[in-house]
């Protein structure tokens, strides 16, 4: 390839994390002259770096449906080569819509009403200027497309849709009359010259089948990416099941919001001290440890030099392990959320002036003499992490509705009739980025918790909440054993982490929308929660999170005062989550005023959410867990 070749300038550019998070394959892009169509995988040109993060690999292979982590792989985006000789690296794009508006000034008069008329042209004639009365004009992408469920995409047929039949073969020109500003489509018609005008509308109409079945193409796979459409519908029994016919085509306007939903899964990079020794026991057990009888064995074994980095885990630790191995039991799969609290509660007590280790996860708790005493009947453990890494691999979109999949790959039980389209034919890798960047952790005393769930106010507010959300499940057709409610718990900490970030973000440097949370709520293990925030580049943190979490009583007192009175109150308030009249039937003392943020922070869609169980609000329920001394 040629120098000039290689050193010319690419249509656009963006950067790696907008691939991810919308503009990866399938989204549609203005550029000044025409619309185009990001392209599938197979035409992602240039070098990759590759990403090693295996639990995330084994969680993208689960929910891609694959056997296991080993057949799919995990790359940055292509990277620029600073080689001028080097082949042309980047992303392609193919034109689409393939329909244009030739920018004509002309009117169309009917019944007294005059509407702003342009012609309908394809490609063919717009990419050389379409010429009209023998004059070249320039020609914008027609706004309106069609797409399915399933994520397939094409151009309406114009001419089929105009005549109102799919076997017209009128090839007369066709017009797109808008009247008034052109945002309502009942005054949008498709006229064609032989007489034949329908409105737009008709395309917008709930379960309309007027653009006909879809064809099952993906114009971001190129020529070849067509494929057969299977139709699905949800039965009596709240599974959706495939039919033996095909979606039907609905319409799209290709710059609003609903057109592309990234689905990405992410991982924060942490020490998963039992995979560890699992590895270590792995070297030795097939030769040595296998034959140990007793633990007195495991200790006089792991004196022997070979043995070094077994020691470090313990005697009764490896014959533990040991035990479980013989005896033929397998330990259960932990999710990636089980992972990162064990990993967090793990951490070291601070001793002075840390030092950056290097690794991927750097974290210290601190003393708990330094705590305020006051709070220490509710916290029992805060952590600055200095420095965490968190990898992010996109797995797919959707069309008119998010989908999206929960932190372990699943998709979420209460998702509509929504499909997740591929990134390409068979994707062997997935696009993924590593953000660095620093975090403060918040543990709540599991005995306070278990505590105060037992309180008689707690509970009922517990019911009314978990009412609202079984009545949210019937207003949409799903089965109450379908979905699970998270428990007042979870609401709580998700609550209580929504006031902290509106809180920490006047302070801290960061913009709250830069803020995100991971909730931790497992009667078991323990409680938290993770505020951490990460970029792409090469620091990726101001520090100001782990300086939050030296203050973070402070913070905690501010966010308890945000929480207690909100600008909507007392209707915020006094709110019942069960009331189906109100239609917000996951919230409970909850609203754009107090708790509701950016929905890039949030892990749950800013649903899950009531104020009342944090702080005691001027309704007076009673159910709050932190004392109003704690502000």
């Amino acid at each position: 390839m040629s120098k000039q070749k290689r050193t010319s300038k690419p249509d656009g550019e963006l950067r790696q994390s907008q691939v991810l998070t919308t503009f990866g394959p399938g989204a549609m892009v203005d550029l000044p002259k025409r619309s185009v169509v990001i392209s599938g995988l197979t035409y992602w040109k240039g070098d990759r770096q590759f990403v090693r993060e295996d639990r995330l690999r084994y969680k993208v292979a689960k929910s891609l449906g694959l056997p296991d982590g080993h057949d799919i792989q995990l790359y940055s985006p292509p990277q620029p080569s600073s080689d001028p000789q080097a082949a042309m690296t980047g992303i392609d794009a193919f034109v689409f819509p393939t329909w244009f508006l030739a920018q004509v000034d002309k009117t169309f008069e009917i019944a007294n009403k005059v509407y702003r008329t342009r012609p309908l042209v394809p490609w063919s004639v717009a990419k050389d200027k379409a010429k009209f009365e023998g004059k070249q004009v320039s020609a914008v992408p027609v706004r309106f497309v069609q797409a399915c469920t399933n994520g397939h995409l094409s151009d309406i047929n114009w001419y089929a849709f105009a005549h109102n039949d799919f076997e017209t073969t009128c090839r007369r020109p066709l017009w797109l009359d808008e009247g008034g500003s052109g945002n309502d489509f009942e005054e949008i018609f498709v006229r064609c010259e032989c007489g034949k005008r329908r409105p737009l509308s008709e395309a917008k109409l709930k379960d309309s089948k007027v653009l006909g079945k879809c064809q099952g193409h993906r114009p971001w796979l190129g020529p070849r990416g067509q494929e057969n459409c299977v139709g699905h519908i949800v039965n009596s029994a709240g599974d959706i099941v495939e039919t033996n016919q095909p979606e039907y085509s609905r319409l799209l306007v290709r710059s609003a919001s609903n057109a592309y939903f990234t689905q990405i899964l992410s991982v924060i990079s942490m020490p998963d001290q039992e995979a560890e020794l699992k590895k270590a026991v792995d070297r030795f057990y097939e030769e040595d440890l296998q034959y140990a009888e007793a633990l007195a064995d495991i200790k006089k074994e792991l004196k022997k030099p070979k043995f070094a980095d077994l020691s470090g885990f313990g005697a009764n630790t490896v014959w533990t392990e040991i035990k479980r191995r013989k005896s033929g039991l397998t330990t259960p799969e932990k999710s990636i959320k089980q992972v990162e609290l064990e990993a967090l509660l793990a951490c070291p007590e601070e001793m002075g002036k840390e030092l950056p280790s290097g690794q991927d996860f750097q974290g210290y708790a601190r003393r708990l003499d330094t705590l305020d005493s006051k709070w220490r009947s509710s916290i029992d453990r805060v952590v600055l992490v200095h420095r965490l890494r968190e990898v992010v691999a996109l797995i797919g979109f959707t069309r008119f509705e998010a989908a999206m999949p929960n932190i372990e790959g699943e998709i979420d039980d209460l998702a509509i009739n929504i499909r997740r389209a591929d990134l390409d034919f068979e994707p062997k890798w997935v696009p993924t980025i590593e953000n660095l960047g620093e975090g403060v952790f918040i543990s709540l005393k599991k005995s306070a918790i278990e505590q105060w769930l037992k309180h008689p106010n707690v509970k009922a507010r517990a019911d009314k909440l978990e009412q609202g959300f079984y009545k949210w499940l019937d207003t949409r057709g799903i089965p109450r054993d379908k979905a699970q409610f998270p428990g007042a718990a979870y609401i709580m900490l998700h609550s209580l982490s929504h006031l902290l970030i509106t809180a920490v973000s006047l302070d801290c440097g960061y913009a709250s929308s830069a803020i995100r949370e991971r909730i931790y709520a497992f009667d078991k293990i323990g409680y938290g929660i993770l505020l951490h925030t990460g970029t792409s580049g090469s620091e990726g943190t101001l520090g100001g999170l782990v300086e939050v979490g030296r203050r973070i009583e402070y913070h905690l007192g501010k966010a308890l005062e945000y929480g207690r009175l909100c600008s909507n109150d007392p209707v915020c308030a006094q709110h019942q989550p069960n009331d189906e009249q109100e239609d917000r039937l996951l919230h409970g003392a909850a609203c754009h005023g107090c708790l509701l943020i950016a929905e890039t922070s949030c892990e749950r869609r800013n649903e899950m959410l009531d104020r009342a169980l944090v702080i005691n609000t001027v309704a007076g329920l009673g159910a709050e867990f932190f004392p109003d001394t704690l502000q």
